[in-house]
């Protein structure tokens, strides 16, 4: 099977091949129709990864090819299921480092190991009232800073839950009991990244639309991490996003604490501002973000969102440093014809004390090929000051769905 999946990847690299979502099977009439009324989807995505970082003597060069099948059963009285299976190959030399293939050190890090593993399976009741979900599965929280699904590496991160999704009037509730959290560095790594987060966590986020255009989020994350006790934490927030005319608007506050078998005595806060203009086509933002420590010995910490997003695409604060972080940044974003463009400028400081963690310049162009095929070319370069060291970053994507 690992062998033909092999060679299915290499006819997907060669066409040039993104993840998608999974189409919804058709509703049955009758149980055996859950099954024969099904749907079965698949997708690809071909990357071509290179990293210059001064902590490694070489480069990494990865190209790595992500394949995925995901069948949808046929919906019978509310219920319906999902099996999700992903593989994830290297394609030529393995010259970057993964957690497992002990290549660390010499190489920098590509966190992209080779590996075959059940991305989604789960059994899914929606009715009129609540849709209930008990599973491994995708929970994508608001804009994924604190629950989400890190889509940007080849193995996504999913959770073994129990969910529950509540509308009620105008406000909807999410509540989800996480045993299992099933992270980006695939089923073979060691115990210097483990694989999962053993757990016993609770997520609730609740959101409310007062007027068109304006939403409110409050949310509550206990998070208790057997095997991972430095991010136990409990943390209570709310956020806003809205617009006027062409200016948007985007604000979030939060505080966390140590919780359960966290050794660190700790209390750290969060904040988000942002404001946006858009103008002929051309969307122009600038924000600021905290993630606040205490008193230089811990700080805030989000371990379960896609982090690629925040703070920089070159990775470098991945684990919040001590001292906190703050990011004021600023970003334009448009079309030239088809092709979707944006950059970002970002400059890093310490929350607590006077350190510069330097500057970091991002920018990524998509063109859609066709309906099936897109093309995206990405690039990080982090100028390092008081913190880490010099990284440049180039990503080449081809992504395919069908």
């Amino acid at each position: 099977m690992k062998r033909q999946t092999l060679k299915y990847s290499a006819l997907a690299a060669a066409i040039g091949l993104t993840p998608f979502a999974s189409a919804i099977g058709e509703e049955a009439t009758s149980f055996s129709e859950i099954l024969t009324k099904g749907d079965t989807t698949f997708s690809f995505r071909y990357r071509y990864e290179y990293v210059d970082d001064n902590s490694s003597a070489k480069d990494a060069d990865a190209s790595t090819l992500k394949s995925r099948v995901t069948w949808s059963s046929g919906a019978y009285k509310g219920f319906s299921g999902l099996v999700e299976i992903d593989d994830v190959s290297h394609i030529g030399g393995e010259n970057y480092a993964t957690p497992s293939n002990g290549k660390a050190g010499e190489y920098p890090i590509v966190a992209d190991p080779d590996g075959t593993d059940i991305n989604q399976v789960y059994l899914k009741y929606k009715g009129d009232s609540f849709t209930g979900i008990a599973g491994r599965q995708r929970i994508l929280h608001a804009g994924q800073r604190f629950v989400g699904g890190v889509g940007w590496r080849q193995n996504e991160q999913t959770y073994d839950s129990f969910r529950l999704q509540l509308p009620l009037g105008e406000v909807s509730v999410d509540y989800s009991y996480i045993w299992d959290v099933n992270r980006i560095f695939g089923p073979d790594t060691n115990g210097g990244q483990p694989r999962r987060y053993e757990s016993d966590s609770h997520a609730i986020y609740a959101s409310y639309s007062p007027a068109d255009g304006h939403t409110i989020g409050l949310y509550a994350y206990m998070l208790d991490f057997d095997n991972a006790a430095a991010n136990s934490s409990e943390t209570y927030g709310i956020e806003y996003k809205g617009s006027i005319g062409p200016i948007s608007i985007a604000a979030a506050a939060a505080t966390q604490s140590d919780y359960k078998d966290n050794p660190v005595d700790y209390d750290a806060e969060y904040y988000m501002a942002e404001l946006g203009y858009k103008v002929k086509g051309v969307s122009l933002a600038a924000g600021y973000e905290q993630l606040g420590s205490d008193d230089g010995n811990f700080a805030f910490r989000t371990p379960l969102a896609t982090l690629h997003k925040f703070q920089g695409w070159a990775d470098k604060f991945l684990v919040t440093p001590a001292d906190g972080i703050e990011d004021v940044y600023f970003k334009v974003a448009g079309n030239v014809g088809p092709t979707k463009l944006a950059m970002f400028y970002h400059d890093f400081s310490a929350d607590e004390g006077s350190s510069d963690y330097g500057t970091e310049f991002d920018a990524v162009a998509t063109y859609p090929i066709n309906k099936n095929i897109s093309a995206q070319l990405k690039y990080a370069k982090y100028d390092a000051e008081d913190l880490s060291t010099d990284t440049d970053k180039l990503w080449f994507s081809i992504n395919m769905k069908f």
